[in-house]
């Protein structure tokens, strides 16, 4: 296994991570053990941030002791894996679905470094005692993602920002470039401590979402 970023190796074209609960599947994945050490196949196709670096992701600031505010966390599939990461930290995963948090305990459950939030992301203050982050990771489809990151970083303070941009829960008959650019300006005007690094076309393992990272000046 060649490590790629803190906590994230790869072999033979797949990334992944070390197992936190040795033997625990969280989505079907695939497990690999060598020397003694179990790694958990992360997969493309169901998460944004695994398509982001196999798309040549640079910038990665998760480490052991991350603390990350996660808005969208839905069943935990990268939530896990930061989870493998982040082993020291803590990972405080906000979702909206009754439904999608139940699976989300269930997962907590296994990993302590995970604090389900039943909580609407557009709503901030009613899960204000997080404190400051480290990192906020947004991957929400809703029409007002850009004021919905914008709310959270001004209110949680982070360093460094991730944003899944899904074009067409924007303006399904605007062109994907032309979504993107509005979504940028929106978030440089408002974050104006902020600098956009990196753009990335999830294009083909998510044909709708672009993922941006952002950090602060």
């Amino acid at each position: 296994m060649k490590k790629i970023f803190e906590g994230v190796y790869k072999e033979n074209g797949n990334i992944y991570t070390i197992n936190l609960v040795k033997d625990h599947k969280v989505y079907g994945e695939k497990i690999v053990e060598k020397n003694g050490i179990q790694y958990r196949c992360w997969d493309f196709w169901r998460s944004k941030l695994a398509a982001a670096i196999k798309k040549g992701l640079k910038n990665f600031p998760f480490n052991e002791s991350s603390k990350v505010l996660y808005l969208g966390a839905s069943t935990g599939t990268t939530v896990s894996h930061l989870s493998d990461i982040c082993k020291k930290g803590i990972i405080y995963a906000v979702e909206i679905s009754e439904k999608m948090m139940e699976k989300l305990i269930i997962l907590a459950e296994k990993r302590q470094n995970i604090v389900p939030i039943l909580a609407d992301a557009r709503k901030p203050e009613f899960y204000k005692d997080v404190g400051k982050v480290d990192i906020i990771y947004q991957d929400l489809a809703q029409r007002d993602q850009d004021m919905i990151l914008i709310k959270n970083v001004k209110m949680f303070f982070p360093e460094h920002v991730f944003l899944c941009l899904k074009s067409h829960s924007i303006d399904v008959k605007k062109d994907k470039k032309e979504t993107l650019e509005e979504a940028l300006k929106s978030i440089n005007t408002n974050l104006i401590d902020f600098e956009t690094l990196e753009v990335i076309d999830l294009n083909p393992y998510d044909k709708e979402h672009y993922f941006i990272y952002i950090r602060k000046n």
